[in-house]
């Protein structure tokens, strides 16, 4: 079958990510052939009988690092060299939608999840193509970091999501999206739903949705109005 993506992630913990992708609208996108993944147990490569895959860094150092050897074993199975291959680190370079756009074009990507205090830097200077930073703190799962970036990636291919949604979408056109209600028009404490959105006059809406997106910016993200000035 010709897959429109196929996802290669590097784990220590395959039962995390396993559960990722038999639920909901990956689930789909899975079944209709539009994602296909591998997940490799990064332990299945350590050669000692303890199955190690750590170990204390060179010149000292709080915690540990995950050594070269199962992660080369891990990597050299799915042919990371021939692939794109990310690493999400807090030392990496910033994500955005134009990065998940820019990795939603390839067809293949090799994702390794970092565990402890990171990775050998040989195994990154080897292998790695993009070192990616989810945002400015530090969690203790590579798996984490990793998911979000394909979930945002995958969402983007063709038949995963409506292309009317995705147009709607926070940072699309560079602003935050506007606010969103449903039903009930009114809830139990009082708030109402605006009058605006009631009206049905569809130019009216369009407007007071853009002025939300440009408010909501200015107060969240002003950083992302300054390319408009």
């Amino acid at each position: 079958m010709d897959y429109s993506v196929k996802l290669n992630i590097l784990t220590l913990f395959p039962e995390m990510v396993d559960i990722y992708f038999k639920s909901s609208i990956m689930a789909k996108a899975v079944e209709k052939g539009i994602i296909e993944y591998k997940i490799v147990n990064i332990r299945d490569f350590a050669k000692d009988k303890h199955k190690t895959c750590d170990d204390y860094p060179y010149g000292g150092g709080a915690g540990m690092i995950l050594k070269a050897e199962p992660l080369t074993g891990a990597l050299d199975s799915v042919n990371s060299s021939d692939l794109r291959t990310i690493y999400p680190s807090p030392s990496g370079r910033v994500f955005n939608r134009n990065y998940a756009v820019e990795l939603a074009q390839e067809k293949e990507l090799v994702f390794i999840c970092g565990r402890y205090e990171g990775i050998d830097q040989r195994i990154i200077d080897r292998y790695v193509n993009d070192e990616i930073c989810i945002g400015d703190y530090v969690l203790s799962s590579g798996e984490i970091a990793a998911l979000a970036i394909i979930d945002s990636v995958y969402r983007l291919l063709d038949g995963v999501i409506s292309s009317s949604s995705l147009d709607e979408e926070s940072f699309e056109g560079g602003i935050l999206e506007y606010p969103q209600y449903t039903r009930p028009e009114i809830l139990e404490n009082g708030s109402k739903v605006p009058d605006i959105l009631l009206s049905g006059h569809h130019e009216n809406i369009k407007k007071w949705r853009l002025e939300k997106s440009l408010e909501k910016t200015r107060n969240y993200r002003p950083d992302l109005l300054k390319p408009l000035d």
